[in-house]
């Protein structure tokens, strides 16, 4: 099996980063891979951002929670109340990705999610745990987005995409068992 695909392998998603931050070198290297990542006609229409600042990741992530509290249906904050109340799990970075509407509209989501997967990947390749994070959007969801995308530098017209949390793994576990079944051959 050659690299990338050992790599692709043994991705898994991590909830339990133990705080300590990984080398600038190393982050360095993921923000290259994100912004190598393909985009439809080149439009490019995302925006990396490399937060290290853990008060900023602290802010965002009770704003968060305050805004998943509000929620009409409370099983989504119950649950991740009782798996110790962290949206980010504890993990000293993030490489949040914002975008830019594209045309035809939803385009740009495409494009975010191959920004994402490089992120993730490379990640994985240095030795970086990593879990792609949509719970950041709800830091965007109330009054205090304007704040958010103030101190996050977001260029005009930007808005949340989704973030990776990035950091060395607490705990480990096993990548997901791949099922078979979800792959259809036309011949």
């Amino acid at each position: 099996m050659n690299e990338t695909l050992k790599t692709i392998a043994e991705r898994y998603s991590c909830r339990d980063f133990d705080g300590v931050m990984p080398p600038d070198g190393d982050l360095r290297a993921i923000a290259q891979a994100a912004i190598q990542a393909p985009s439809g006609t080149n439009r490019q229409h995302w925006q990396i951002i490399v937060v290290k600042n853990r008060q900023l990741l602290a802010d965002m992530e009770a704003e968060g929670l305050k805004m998943l509290a509000a929620m009409e249906d409370p099983s989504f904050y119950q649950r991740i109340m009782s798996r110790g109340g962290k949206l980010f799990y504890n993990a000293p970075c993030m490489v949040l990705i914002a975008v830019k509407e594209a045309q035809p509209k939803g385009a740009e989501l495409i494009d975010l999610g191959i920004v994402a997967q490089n992120v993730a990947l490379a990640a994985t390749s240095l030795g970086i745990a990593n879990v792609h994070c949509g719970l950041v959007s709800l830091a965007f969801a109330g009054e205090k987005a304007p704040e958010f995308k103030k101190r996050l530098q977001f260029p005009e017209g930007y808005e949340c995409g989704m973030g990776v949390l990035l950091g060395y793994a607490k705990t480990t576990k096993a990548p997901h068992e791949p099922n078979p079944e979800k792959i259809t051959w036309i011949e």
